[in-house]
C-alpha cells in the first residue's frame, strides 16, 4: 500500500526568495516521488532516471522521511541490474524511447552505491548496506572491466548533462557536458570504488574493505596521470572538473587549493554564474564552502539572474525546473520535447541550505543523527536561519539570528542524542549559554577556541548561545 511520505524538514530564512526556493524545492520532490522516484510529473516519460535520484537523494531526506521509499526502490534497482553489473538509466526499466540510451552511465549506475550510503549516513541503518551490498559491489566491478586501464574513456555517457556554456559570450543551454565526459566517468568509478570500501568496513567485510580502498587509490593516481597537470590545471579546467577532483578526493593535498582558487575564480569570470550540469551542480557549493570559498558558494546561491537556482524564482516558478534557460531571459521557450518546469534534480542544492547555511549534518561516524555536526556557516546578507530535522531520536532544531550586533545561535537536540556545535567568529572570551560564560553553562563541555571558531559538546536539551557578532568568515 502506498503512503504519503511524512515531512522531516523545514527550513526558512530573512531571504524570501530563498524561501520560495525550498517551496520550489520541496515541491517538485512532491509531485515526483510518487511510488518511484521520477524524472517530471507532467510529460510522456515519467521515469525513474536513476542519475536524478542519485544526486538528489540527500536533499530528499532533508525534506521527508524517505527510509521506506528509497529501501523500496532500491529492490527495483537490484531487480533491474544486468547480469554482467551494469545498470539501466532508468528503474524500472520499461521499454520506451527514453529507457535504454546509456546502460550503465556513470553518475546513474553509480546510484545502487551513493543512495544506499547516503541513507545509511540520514538514518544508521545497516541493513539498507548490507540489501544493497551485492549490487553495489557488482556495479564497481562492473565498471573495472570496461575500464581496464583504469580510465573509463569507453562507451556511451551522459556525463554532466545539461551543463550550461557560454562560447563567445552568448549564453546558451544544451544537452551535453562541458567537461570531459571520460573525466566524469572515471570520477565517479572512483567515488563508487570509495563509498563501496566504506560500506564494507560498515558490514564487516574487511578485505572487500582493503580491496576497494586500493581500487580507489588505483584509479585516483590514473586521474592524475590523465586529467590533471602540473599546474594544477585539471581536464577541461570547468567547474564540474575542478567540482568532482576536489569533492571525490581526488587531488593530491598539495593540489587542493590551487584547484579551488582556479574553481572560484572560473566563478568569478562567468559573474558568479555556475556552468555546471547534472552531475556538478550538487557539488558545487558544498565543495566552494569546504575549500574556503563561502562568499563564492553564496554569491551563487543568491544569484538572481540567469543561470541561477533564483532566476527560475524570478520567473514566477514554483518547483524546479529541468534545464536553466527552460524560460530564456528574452521570453522563449526551450525545445518543448524536453523542457519540464516540474524536475527535481538541481533542487539538491537543498541539502547544502540545510547542512551548512542551517548547519544540520550527520556524523559518519555515529550515522543516523547519534552525534550531530551544528556548524552554520553565515553569508549571503542573510540575518536570519531557522531549520529543523526530524532524527530517529526526536526533533534537532536550529536557528541563528544577527541582530542588534549580536550572533545568537539555539539548538535543541532530543533524548539519548549529543551534537558537537561550531560557533562561527566567536571567541571564549566572549560567548555565553543562556547568559552564562561556557565553562560554566549546564550540558555544555569542552570549550574550545578553533581559530575563529569556537567549539563545544552538548547533550540532549535546548541551548541559547550569544555573543557579539563579529565578521564571518569569507573567500580565503
Amino acid at each position: 500500500m502506498e503512503v504519503d511520505l511524512r515531512p522531516s524538514g523545514t527550513w526558512i530564512c530573512s531571504n524570501p526568495l530563498l524561501n520560495q526556493l525550498q517551496h520550489n524545492v520541496v515541491w517538485g520532490q512532491r509531485g515526483n516521488f510518487v511510488s518511484i522516484p521520477t524524472d517530471c510529473p507532467q510529460r510522456d516519460e515519467r521515469l525513474g532516471w536513476t542519475g536524478d535520484a542519485q544526486v538528489f537523494c540527500r536533499t530528499a531526506a532533508y525534506n521527508f522521511d524517505v527510509a521506506g521509499f528509497f529501501t523500496r526502490w532500491l529492490g527495483d534497482v537490484r531487480a533491474g541490474q544486468k547480469s554482467d553489473g551494469a545498470m539501466p538509466t532508468v528503474i524500472p526499466n520499461f521499454r520506451t524511447r527514453h529507457s535504454a540510451t546509456v546502460p550503465g552511465a556513470a553518475g546513474w549506475g553509480d546510484c545502487t552505491v551513493v543512495i544506499p550510503w547516503t541513507m545509511y549516513l540520514a538514518y544508521g541503518d545497516r541493513q539498507i548496506l548490507a540489501d544493497q551490498y551485492p549490487s553495489m559491489k557488482a556495479w564497481v566491478d562492473y565498471m573495472h572491466r570496461v575500464a581496464p586501464g583504469l580510465l573509463w574513456n569507453a562507451g556511451p555517457q551522459y556525463g554532466d548533462w545539461l551543463a550550461y556554456a557560454s562560447p563567445s559570450g552568448e549564453a546558451r543551454s544544451y544537452p551535453g557536458a562541458t567537461t570531459g565526459k571520460d573525466l566524469v566517468a572515471t570520477a565517479y568509478f572512483a567515488h563508487s570504488a570509495d563509498l563501496l570500501s566504506r560500506a564494507a568496513a560498515v558490514l564487516g567485510r574487511e578485505e572487500d574493505a582493503r580491496t576497494y580502498a586500493g581500487l580507489f587509490a588505483a584509479v585516483k593516481a590514473a586521474f592524475n596521470r590523465e586529467f590533471v597537470t602540473s599546474n594544477g590545471r585539471v581536464g577541461e579546467s570547468t567547474q564540474t572538473a575542478y567540482t568532482l577532483a576536489l569533492a571525490f578526493d581526488l587531488l593530491p593535498a598539495g593540489e587542493r587549493a590551487e584547484a579551488a582558487r582556479r574553481l572560484a575564480a572560473d566563478v568569478a569570470v562567468h559573474g558568479n554564474h555556475m556552468t555546471t550540469g547534472f552531475l556538478g551542480t550538487p557539488l558545487l557549493c558544498p565543495v566552494l564552502a569546504d575549500t574556503g570559498h563561502l562568499d563564492t558558494a553564496y554569491a551563487l546561491l543568491t544569484q538572481e539572474s540567469y543561470p541561477s537556482w533564483l532566476y527560475p524564482v524570478r520567473m514566477g516558478a514554483t518547483t524546479i525546473w529541468e534545464r536553466w534557460d527552460g524560460i530564456r531571459p528574452d521570453g522563449t521557450f526551450q525545445d518543448p520535447e524536453m523542457n519540464s518546469f516540474n524536475h527535481y534534480a538541481y533542487g539538491s542544492i537543498g541539502a547544502w541550505m540545510y547542512g551548512v547555511v542551517a548547519g544540520i549534518a550527520v556524523d559518519s561516524a555515529a550515522p543516523g543523527y547519534k552525534h550531530v555536526l551544528i556548524a552554520p556557516q553565515p553569508g549571503g546578507g542573510l540575518t536570519f536561519v531557522r531549520a529543523s530535522e526530524q532524527s530517529p531520536y526526536g526533533e534537532i532544531a536550529v536557528a541563528w539570528e544577527i541582530s542588534g550586533g549580536r550572533f545568537t545561535l539555539d539548538v535543541r537536540l532530543p533524548a539519548n542524542t549529543s551534537a558537537t556545535v561550531r560557533l562561527p567568529a566567536a571567541s571564549l572570551d566572549t560567548a555565553t549559554e543562556s547568559g552564562r560564560p561556557l565553562a560554566q553553562a549546564p550540558g555544555v563541555a569542552d570549550p574550545r577556541q578553533d581559530g575563529r571558531a569556537v567549539t563545544v559538546k552538548l547533550g540532549s536539551g535546548v541551548y541559547h548561545f550569544s555573543y557579539p557578532a563579529a565578521p564571518f568568515p569569507t573567500d580565503g
